[in-house]
């Protein structure tokens, strides 16, 4: 398959610029939590001693008059998933593999873009123009990946035919392999891909095992990887900015609890349920937290994904007091189906809350609430008790 690669180095940087353009002229460092560490995702060029993932007192060793920016990883991928859908508009096979690494199939638009660079032009000009893109296209993707790589900033490289002469002077670390493969390479003394390619498929199986064929066919420039093309799923976001910042989980599972609400309100009437979400928090100084939650079947209960909830905010600390809160639902579903209880009471309940859901999708919005205990020890009243949803 022919495939084209778009590369756009610094994208958190140049995100950030597109946000804040004042930031160009100013040497910056993006950082990110890993646990308690704060490591750097993207700096200015200027700062040319500074490398990804070094610790913040290691950069701030090397420049310690750099600003200091807290990544915001929900906006960088709304906007990688804005160019993503651009890029939809030109061709039906598109993969965003990482931020900033993008896919597109090339095969049969010949009747739309007549040669490679139309397709080409027309894929750079639905990128902002503050974003530098390296582009390269070949036949599969890890040779149009190094195309790229090996292009000019806002320009392109193509490669037809044998793609092996091109490759061969790459370094082995350039390879999508586990680390465990590329640290064996370089004990072997295999520095580049030309003399990994002159190796038999044999001693390479007998020392990889199943992955010394594909290090083989990818090192010689083939590479049958199919695209993983996006799916069309309906995301749906609700957050909210708290009235105060809180160290309290109670608080945040209650503000979480009213977005989900929402959440159901809206998906209730197609009779579906959450597969799939991701939590994320903000701290007062902008420091981003996020987990993944997942359900095994897709649940139509608000108490069970609280629950689930509850478990990750328990597990998993905050990395500061909390000030803005969000759920991002990633995928849904429809569940299968329930058998009723046997004991009366529960019937009627389960009754009374159909009805109270029926209710709320007539009206759009929750109609009934309950009072629910948040900081009983608050001298403040209006933040003892919160009003929370009752319909599910």
């Amino acid at each position: 398959m022919r495939v084209l690669c778009i590369l756009l180095p610094d994208f958190p940087l140049k995100c950030e610029i597109l946000r804040n353009p004042g930031i160009e002229s100013s040497r910056v460092v993006i950082i990110h939590g890993v646990g308690s560490k704060k490591l750097v995702l993207d700096h200015s060029p200027e700062l040319d001693r500074i490398q990804k993932d070094m610790t913040l007192q290691q950069a701030l060793a090397c420049h310690d008059r750099a600003g200091i920016v807290q990544a915001d990883l929900p906006y960088y991928r709304s906007v990688f998933n804005g160019m993503l859908d651009n890029l939809e508009g030109i061709s039906p096979l598109v993969e965003g593999a990482d931020l900033g690494t993008a896919y597109l199939g090339a095969d049969g638009l010949h009747l739309i873009y007549p040669d490679d660079e139309s397709l080409v032009a027309a894929a750079r000009g639905v990128i902002p123009e503050v974003f530098t893109a390296r582009m390269g296209m070949a036949e599969g993707k890890f040779p149009a990946y190094l195309a790229a790589l090996n292009s000019p900033p806002d320009g392109y490289r193509i490669i037809s035919g044998r793609t092996g002469d091109f490759m061969k002077d790459f370094p082995c670390d350039v390879l999508p392999v586990s680390m465990k493969s590329k640290g064996k390479l370089r004990e072997f003394g295999i520095r580049t891909l030309g003399q990994l390619a002159k190796y038999p498929v044999g001693p390479l199986q007998s020392q990889f095992g199943p992955e010394g064929r594909k290090i083989r066919e990818l090192a010689r420039g083939f590479d049958d990887t199919p695209l993983q093309a996006r799916r069309a799923e309906e995301i749906i976001e609700e957050n909210t900015t708290l009235s105060s910042v809180t160290i309290s989980i109670d608080t945040v599972l209650v503000a979480i609890e009213q977005l989900l609400a929402r959440v159901f309100v809206r998906i209730s009437q197609q009779g579906m349920g959450i597969h799939s979400l991701i939590l994320w928090t903000c701290s007062y100084d902008s420091e981003h937290w996020e987990r993944a939650i997942r359900f095994k079947e897709p649940s139509t209960d608000i108490k069970r994904v609280m629950s689930r909830i509850r478990m990750v905010l328990e597990n998993y600390p905050q990395p500061g007091p909390v000030e803005q809160a969000g759920v991002r639902i990633t995928r849904l579903g429809y569940p299968r189906g329930k058998q009723n209880s046997l004991f009366t009471e529960v019937r009627g309940r389960d009754h009374l809350i159909e009805d109270i859901r029926q209710l709320e999708l007539r009206q759009g919005n929750p109609q009934v609430f309950k009072l629910k205990e948040v900081e009983p020890w608050s001298r403040i009243p209006e933040r003892r008790y919160a009003l929370i949803p009752t319909g599910r």
